[in-house]
């Protein structure tokens, strides 16, 4: 089985999240872990899953996945079971009630990758995850890493 895990980090968060549901992923499996900024289409070819996973700025993911979205063809991943997450703040950490209904109405990055995922073919297998951080830079909220390994088992599990 072939798997490829994307992300875009930038205070290091998502990046420790990606590395946990890669170790979970792991043994025995053809498992890729790159930033999207490093990432081309010639790696998307012959997956079988595809994880993308970017923090959360104003409602959306960062640039860099943006980006990679842009080299992706319509119908490109068709076969290919999908999965999104991000790293965001809770929405009991946003102080002003004004961002908090921003968030209610914007959302998290996880859902917009998930939606993009889904209109280049992919089939999504689990819902769209979002790993709490302290604050802007973090760090992760304790058990994070441990609940984004439970996650890529569902993954694991419902992709065999």
């Amino acid at each position: 089985m072939r798997t490829l895990i994307i992300y875009d980090s930038v205070y290091g968060n998502t990046e420790k999240i990606a590395q946990s549901i890669c170790s979970a992923l792991g043994p025995g499996e053809e498992i890729g872990l790159i930033r999207a900024g490093e990432a081309t289409i010639g790696q998307l070819s012959g997956l079988n899953i595809l994880v993308v996973g970017s923090p959360t700025q104003r409602f959306m993911a960062t640039h860099a996945i943006n980006e990679l979205f842009k080299i992706i063809p319509r119908n490109s991943l068709k076969g290919v079971k999908v999965a999104a997450f991000d790293t965001r703040l809770s929405l009991s950490d946003i102080e002003s009630s004004v961002e908090r209904f921003a968030v209610k109405v914007g959302g998290y990055a996880a859902k917009g990758i998930a939606n993009r995922l889904k209109k280049c073919g992919g089939s999504l297998i689990v819902p769209p995850e979002g790993f709490i951080v302290k604050g802007m830079e973090g760090p992760l909220m304790e058990g994070e890493l441990e609940r984004a390994a439970d996650w890529a088992h569902q993954i694991k599990s419902l992709s065999d």
